[in-house]
């Protein structure tokens, strides 16, 4: 099985590093290029068993599974570039929230599906989102799974989840690090503490919580209820909190879906080109 990447900016060098690490596949099958080919050889320094390929042809040309690992405004571009070489044996995921599986399904000769990462997985935890296209074949549907679970713990989705799911499982370690830092801001300046300690202590305090979560000993329901005794010292802390977060949380949600919005017009008015070209004149 030969792995094509195309696109080894952050997620593409980070699934990347993630398969080679949670030996899910070997360095000499995976087969990667990018516009800077610089960065792909400073993956290949690493690994020096990775090929590299001088552009995204050779890769259609090379690979069984291609990951189309570019920004939404460059897909129709890389589509266009590796749609002639192509066949139906192969099978080409998106990372891309924006571009539809139906959609891709629609463009190329061959089984096609979505894959969200998360930055989680480069640590073999976290979660990746997968969705199939009608025609994606079963027997590469059960090797994506088996393939992610390598890394992750893969969940299937439906399509009209992709953005709030998305939202949670692969931007939701950026919102919850900025929330973090906030806090350890907020501890140096209204107290004693240093700011190297209180980032030693917030870091290792998450990852006591994934450990309990991970583990199961709690709920976050259950767990709030352990640690805010009732009279105590936290529940005053989570009386600020209910007071003053208020709907923070839906407007990063309604912002994000704008944002989406946005990606899936540029997309989608990119590729009605492709159907324009497939129209009949007369």
């Amino acid at each position: 099985m030969k792995i094509g990447i195309i696109g080894t900016g952050n997620m593409g060098r980070i699934m990347i590093e993630a398969f080679i690490d949670g030996k899910a596949v070997s360095p000499s099958s995976i087969i990667m290029t990018n516009r800077t080919i610089s960065k792909a050889v400073a993956i290949q320094e690493l690994y020096p068993a990775i090929n590299i390929a001088h552009d995204a042809t050779e890769v259609a040309k090379e690979a069984d599974l291609l990951f189309l690992c570019v920004k939404p405004g460059n897909m129709y571009d890389v589509i266009q570039e590796i749609l002639p070489f192509l066949n139906k044996e192969q099978c080409v995921i998106s990372i891309t929230s924006p571009l539809n599986t139906s959609l891709l399904a629609s463009l190329l000769p061959c089984s096609t599906a979505r894959a969200i990462p998360s930055i989680t997985n480069r640590a073999l935890a976290g979660v990746s989102l997968l969705t199939f296209s009608e025609q994606c074949e079963p027997q590469w549907q059960q090797y994506l799974i088996q393939l992610f679970e390598k890394i992750s713990t893969p969940l299937i989705i439906d399509e009209d989840i992709t953005r709030v799911s998305s939202d949670i499982v692969s931007c939701g370690p950026a919102f919850f690090t900025y929330l973090t830092r906030r806090f350890i801001d907020a501890a140096v300046s209204e107290t004693n503490i240093d700011r190297e300690s209180a980032t030693k202590m917030a870091g290792e305090m998450l990852i006591g919580l994934g450990a309990l979560l991970s583990k199961q000993f709690y709920t976050f329901e259950s767990l709030q209820e352990k640690v805010s005794v009732k009279g105590g010292v936290t529940g005053e802390g989570i009386k600020v909190l209910e007071n003053e977060l208020g709907s923070v949380f839906e407007h990063l949600f309604q912002a994000t879906h704008v944002k989406f919005a946005e990606d899936l017009q540029e997309v989608n008015a990119a590729f009605a080109t492709v159907e324009e070209q497939k129209s009949p004149r007369y």
